[in-house]
């Protein structure tokens, strides 16, 4: 077969290609509803936060109800995304490494709380362990206490968050297959150290970025912590209920400081993660790992 190269004709381009007027309209139309529908809002939230000045929003953030509100924010993320991690992994790992009966309903089940209302996901665990509940009466008897306390909202944000991880790690487990796995165990390696020098760092940076957004959803998590809460101030407000009332009760300094720190932590969280998308898509073009 002949390596010369076939004549194109002289009216063809490729078909990705727009006449430039098209592109900025369509570059433009991006921008202007990014700007109406997410730049405005953010800029209004840190206007409004700064209105008196830094005192105001210094001593907003530093009121007791706030600094609980906080505190509880970052210990129910610290107890969901572990949990999270932990499933996340060992869901993927079954998923993508092994066949078994009844992978598609796992499969189904994980993506249960993408198209569940976290409204309902609380009321569940409300109709489960509330006071007139299934285990209301044995959790009575026992002082046991889920609803409208710490462990009502984390297994809430336990719920809503679980498919984060599994989802990232499941599609990159299954393209990586298990030839790498068996060559580690057919060299004598036992099935804990394939995964830990094999299958983890050929997955880290998924691991990584499902991580970092199971962490921001923990953290900004509203509808099921909402109805499990019972919006106790100073015990069980997270960060957003308080929000909430703080707004409601046209504390409109204090509502937007609160506001304003939620939305820095989710610019911080974007930042992580195009710079995680970013060494990931690097580690791929060179063909070997970062970092390692």
């Amino acid at each position: 077969m002949s390596d010369q190269t076939i004549a194109r004709p002289a009216t063809w381009r490729a078909p990705t290609t727009e006449a430039r007027p098209i592109k900025f309209v369509l570059i433009g139309i991006a921008l202007l509803f990014l700007g109406i529908f997410l730049g405005f809002p953010l800029a209004v939230v840190f206007v409004e936060a700064f209105r008196n000045g830094l005192g105001a929003f210094v001593k907003s953030l530093g009121e007791p109800d706030t600094l609980a509100a906080i505190r509880l924010t970052l210990l129910v993320a610290a107890i969901s995304v572990p949990a999270n991690l932990v499933f996340g992994v060992c869901a993927a790992w079954a998923i993508a490494k092994y066949e078994f009966r009844g992978k598609a309903v796992l499969i189904t089940l994980i993506d249960l709380p993408f198209s569940v209302s976290p409204v309902v996901a609380g009321l569940i665990y409300v109709i489960l362990f509330g006071s007139h509940g299934f285990f209301g009466h044995w959790l009575n008897a026992h002082n046991i206490q889920i609803i409208f306390a710490v462990p009502g909202i984390v297994l809430a944000t336990i719920f809503v968050t679980f498919p984060f991880v599994a989802r990232e790690l499941i599609p990159l487990m299954d393209e990586q297959g298990t030839k790498e796995e068996e060559a580690a165990i057919s060299l004598g390696a036992s099935g804990l150290q394939t995964f830990w020098r094999v299958t983890l760092p050929n997955v880290k940076w998924g691991l990584m970025y499902g991580v970092l957004l199971c962490n921001a959803r923990a953290m900004g998590e509203f509808g099921a912590v909402a109805v499990v809460s019972g919006h106790i101030r100073g015990l069980t407000n997270t960060m957003p209920l308080h929000i909430e009332i703080l707004y409601n009760d046209y504390q409109w300094v204090a509502a937007f400081a609160v506001a304003s720190l939620l939305a820095l932590l989710a610019l911080v969280t974007l930042i992580i993660k195009s710079v995680l998308e970013w060494r990931f898509s690097h580690e791929l073009a060179n063909g070997t790992p970062l970092g390692s």
